[in-house]
């Protein structure tokens, strides 16, 4: 019996020097190991240099793969969200590091127990999950910080919300899609707090993974947009956001300062069901956003 259908989200951002690889190795090893169809769609968000080009170049070898391109910058959340509403054409969708940090047999592992849960996520943080290559002192702590205040803010008792290996169903990301407005890494949070709320199952599952050298994230910088975004979340889910519309000029400007694409727009939440997300992003036309989809 054929395996569902499996899309594989791969965001990048400047990654020509190291996505080939990654690409070669998740495409090769699917079409040997997995008995379903798959492809590895590539979302590039804002990119300068020519991932676009060594993308195009592996995809002559891989059917499978193709790319969707952002010409703006809408960071890596919004190339997850934007990328997610790929799941009404799969029964499987995921993502993953455009470094590789993830190998892709740790990643079908998790795609298979999705067979029998809404939501696997990879965590380093269980004890059977192997560590090749450790994070720096600075980040682990950092890490460790962060943990702490989604635990303090949101209580998902989940140990380990932003390893970048994660697998969902369809009809998961599908029924939470609307609440996604994070645009930045704090969109690991955002995505399984809305599946939580709205019900679904999330498991965590041990993975093998390295830390990858030449990570574009700006380390001050990504941490305090983070904190930012974390707060926001939680303001949003409860009574106080409404009355907090007046500050939203100064939100963008914080996040501008900081560097960061700013969030999608969102009201406050009471259910699901009651988000209203806006076409564009905050400070920014949707226009700027040009979208170009190869194989689509």
């Amino acid at each position: 019996m054929a395996e569902p259908k499996l899309i594989i989200l791969v965001p990048a951002y400047n990654e020509s020097e190291r996505i080939a690889p990654v690409l070669r190795d998740y495409a090769g090893f699917f079409k040997r190991e997995y008995d379903g169809d798959f492809e590895i769609v590539v979302v590039l968000n804002g990119c300068s240099d020519n991932t676009r080009e060594v993308v195009d170049e592996v995809a002559q070898s891989f059917s499978e793969i193709r790319q969707i391109e952002f010409r703006a910058g809408i960071g890596k959340g919004g190339a997850l969200i934007e990328g997610l509403k790929l799941a009404d054409e799969c029964e499987l969708i995921g993502f993953t590091d455009a470094d590789g940090a993830t190998d892709p047999k740790s990643f079908l592992s998790l795609v298979r127990l999705c067979r029998a849960h809404d939501c696997v996520i990879g965590s380093r943080r269980l004890k059977d999950s192997v560590i090749h290559q450790l994070q720096p002192t600075n980040r682990i702590a950092a890490s460790k910080v962060y943990h702490l205040i989604v635990e303090l803010f949101f209580g998902m008792k989940i140990k380990d919300t932003q390893c970048g290996a994660k697998v969902f169903r369809s009809e998961a990301i599908q029924k939470i899609h609307p609440s996604l407005h994070t645009a930045d890494m704090a969109v690991d949070v955002n995505i399984l707090y809305s599946l939580k709320r709205a019900g679904f199952e999330i498991h965590e599952a041990p993975v093998e993974w390295t830390d990858k050298f030449g990570t574009k994230v700006k380390y001050f910088r990504s941490s305090m947009a983070m904190f930012l975004s974390l707060v926001r979340l939680r303001l949003i889910y409860s009574p106080l956001y409404g009355m907090l519309s007046p500050l939203r000029p100064l939100e963008g400007w914080v996040y501008r300062k900081l560097r960061n694409p700013p969030p999608l727009l969102a009201k406050r939440v009471e259910d699901e069901d009651e988000v209203e997300d806006d076409a564009g992003l905050d400070g920014r036309d949707s226009g700027d956003s040009e979208r170009e989809a190869k194989g689509r």
